[in-house]
Parts: C-alpha cells; sequence; structure tokens
C-alpha cells in the first residue's frame, strides 16, 4: 500500500530526529494539517477552534506559566506529505502535534510523533485506529468514534420515535462510513423486537441508487428508519432520490451531514436526523456552546459550518489539563494523566481515556432534526453501554 511504503521510507529519517532548541519560556504545539487539498475543508475549521483555546489559555497566563507558541506545515492532502508535515512541526520543537481529521491523511504526521515520542492528536478522526491500533500509544483524537454515532441514532430512534423497523445503506467508500453502520450493527441486536428489514451497499460516486431503493420500497411495509452510513459529496444525491421516491422513512446518518450548507440541494427535507458534539444553530442547552460560537464567528469571519469545528477546541482542552497535572510536556506523564481522565467535562461532552482506549466509545450526543429544510436540536442521548474495544478493533 502506498501509505506503508512511504512510512516505510520515513522511518529511518524519524529515528535520526532530535529535539531542537526552543525558548525556555513556550511550549510549542505543531499543526501537520491540511492547508490545502479537499482535507482543509474538514482541518482548517477545527484548527481555527483549537487556537482559539490555544488563545484563551495565553490570555489566563499559559501552560505551567508558560505561553504557548503554534506552528504550521501543510500535509498537502497527501499521505508523504503529511509524513514530512509531522517532522517539520517536530523540526520546530512540537511538544503536542496535532494532525488531520481523517485516519489515512493523518497517520503519516502521528506516526512521526510516535517515533520522537510525543503526543499526538487527531482534529477529528472517528476510526479507532486513529489511536493505539494505527499508531501507538502516544496517540489521541479529539473526537467520538463513528461507531458511537450509529449506535447512538438507533437506541434513540427505538426509544425516542418507537422504531421498530430498520434498514442498513452502506456507503463502501470509506472506513468512517463503515463505522457507523459498525455501531448500527451493534446495537440492533440488543434493542428487543426490533428488526433489520433488510440492509444493502452503494458508494459515494454512484450516480444512481435506484436498484436499492427498488429493493426498499419491494419491502412489505416501509420501514420505520433508514439508517444511511454516508458522507459528502455523495450523501446528498442518495439522501435526494429517497425522498424523491416517495420514502417517507426517517433518515438516521452520522454526524458528518451536520451542517446546513447543502440542504438547498434538497430545500424540503424533513425526518431527517443527525448525532452531534454541539449545535451551531444557537439551540445548544448550554449556553457556553452558543457564547463559543459567536466568539467563532468574531474571530474567523464565518459561523461554524459543522459540529466537527469542535473537537479542535477539545483535544487542547484536555492535553492541557494533563499538561498541567504532569507539570510537565513529556509524553509519558502526559498519556498518564490523560488516560485517568474518566468523564472529563469539556465544553462539547465529557471525554475519557484509558490505557486501552485514546477514543470516545460512549458519549452524550445532541439529536439535530431537520424539518421542512430546517435543522435545529431535539433532543440528546447517550448510548446505555460502551461499545467493547474488542468488538472496535476487531472490525
Amino acid at each position: 500500500m502506498r501509505l506503508a511504503r512511504i512510512l516505510g521510507v520515513l522511518t529511518g529519517v524519524s529515528a535520526l530526529w532530535f529535539a531542537p532548541a526552543k525558548a525556555a519560556d513556550e511550549i510549542v504545539i505543531g499543526f501537520a494539517t491540511a492547508a490545502s487539498g479537499f482535507m482543509q475543508a474538514y482541518d482548517k475549521p477545527a484548527q481555527d477552534a483549537a487556537m482559539i483555546r490555544i488563545d484563551e489559555i495565553n490570555k489566563a497566563g499559559g501552560l505551567l506559566g508558560k505561553k504557548i507558541k503554534a506552528v504550521f506545515a501543510d500535509t498537502k492532502t497527501d499521505q508523504a506529505e503529511g509524513a514530512k508535515a509531522g517532522l517539520a512541526v517536530l523540526d520546530q520543537g512540537a511538544d503536542l502535534v496535532v494532525v488531520s481529521c481523517d485516519y489515512d491523511f493523518g497517520a503519516p504526521a502521528a506516526l512521526q510523533a510516535q517515533a520522537a515520542g510525543k503526543v499526538s492528536f487527531f482534529l477529528c478522526a472517528e476510526s479507532i485506529k486513529a489511536g493505539i491500533p494505527g499508531v501507538g500509544p502516544y496517540s489521541f483524537s479529539g473526537s467520538v468514534l463513528a461507531a458511537v454515532q450509529g449506535a447512538t441514532m438507533a437506541e434513540w430512534a427505538y426509544n425516542k420515535k418507537n422504531a421498530r423497523s430498520f434498514y442498513r445503506l452502506l456507503d463502501s467508500w470509506t472506513v468512517y462510513n463503515k463505522g457507523i453502520c459498525d455501531g448500527f450493527d451493534w446495537m440492533m441486536p440488543k434493542l428487543k423486537d426490533a428488526t433489520l428489514a433488510g440492509s444493502d451497499t452503494f458508494k459515494n460516486d454512484d450516480a444512481s441508487i435506484a436498484s436499492q431503493i427498488t429493493r426498499i420500497k419491494s419491502l412489505p411495509k416501509e420501514p420505520d428508519a433508514i439508517m444511511v452510513c454516508t458522507m459528502m459529496p455523495g450523501a446528498v444525491s442518495a439522501i435526494k432520490q429517497i425522498r424523491a421516491a416517495g420514502i417517507k422513512s426517517m433518515i438516521l446518518n452520522g454526524s458528518s451531514m451536520d451542517g446546513s450548507y447543502w440542504l438547498n440541494a434538497i430545500p424540503d427535507l424533513s425526518n431527517f436526523y443527525v448525532p452531534v458534539q454541539g449545535s451551531i444553530y444557537g439551540d445548544d442547552p448550554n449556553p457556553k456552546v452558543n457564547e463559543f460560537n459567536k466568539k467563532y464567528k468574531d474571530v474567523t469571519g464565518g459561523d461554524p459550518s459543522s459540529q466537527y469545528v469542535y473537537p479542535g477546541y477539545v483535544l487542547i482542552d484536555v492535553w492541557a489539563k494533563a499538561v498541567e497535572h504532569a507539570k510537565t510536556t513529556d509524553a509519558p506523564a502526559v498519556v498518564a494523566e490523560l488516560e485517568k481522565m474518566n468523564n472529563e467535562a469539556t465544553l462539547f461532552g465529557p471525554r475519557t481515556f484509558n490505557k486501552d482506549i485514546h477514543h470516545q466509545n460512549q458519549g452524550r450526543y445532541l439529536i439535530i432534526d431537520t424539518e421542512a429544510g430546517k435543522p435545529k436540536m431535539v433532543d440528546q442521548w447517550t448510548i446505555s453501554e460502551k461499545i467493547p474495544v474488542d468488538y472496535l478493533v476487531s472490525k
């Protein structure tokens, strides 16, 4: 595989890495993220949120009495460039390396941090691989696993919308999409008298899902809910076709479809639900989130585009707390403190890490309902039990 070849070439380079001199009164956070290419749309908003938290910490006196300095290197949405970007911020003295939202594009930089003995945080990656299994013991993610999203929507729809028959529609394009359906699959057997009316797949770039829609419409009864495990850009076409076919079932999706920026393509969309870590619509039950949204707009000039802004803020928050408790930025001590966090309060929901998982396999989600093309927060839900690590790793 291309990623494996790239990392093999660069392993020898990272082994020669050594910490450069840096000012004694500063702590350095390096962003090896996409400033160009399609990943910029995911990385930049979360990075902006991270910078807001860094600014807040600096204005409050810094971290361990030192100012945090941010340095940057562009991955250019390329795996080989990602590895180089990781090395570049390490060469600038990074104590923490922040990497791209996606596992495949963030891993090359995170692996360089691991080799250098530094902590890395993915901005918002939601694959279990974005942590211990795919990178190593010094790697974490600021977001919540995709599997938790699928499990959340199934359990919430069962309990709060009385859904009993489900249809599973997987977009096989990405690991993220599969993760949503993995969580849905794990939850379904736990829902007494819930049934899977059918299951199907499509690809994100399919121009038509007519055959899949025909199979749904051929069912004896329209399912109560369709769990669509997909993401942009193909999600819009799939959802539009489902509704155009006259299927009125509630549509459930993962967090990837949060945001109103795409709704003009389906202006009358209704009965559509996604889970989010915080609401960008001004109706979050936590007034501090609404205040953050305003601050984000003041700083960046635009509203948060989706809930994927928030994990960037969270990762800086939890890492800084761990550094304060450890009284050092040294990776082993910081990791030990991170692994003690159990339902650690953050602006966008609690965070828990331990020696087995550096991700969230359970988490509080707000439920966003879109009716007549207007999204709003209608509920919140935390799955009744954590998704086992063994299950996540095996998928």
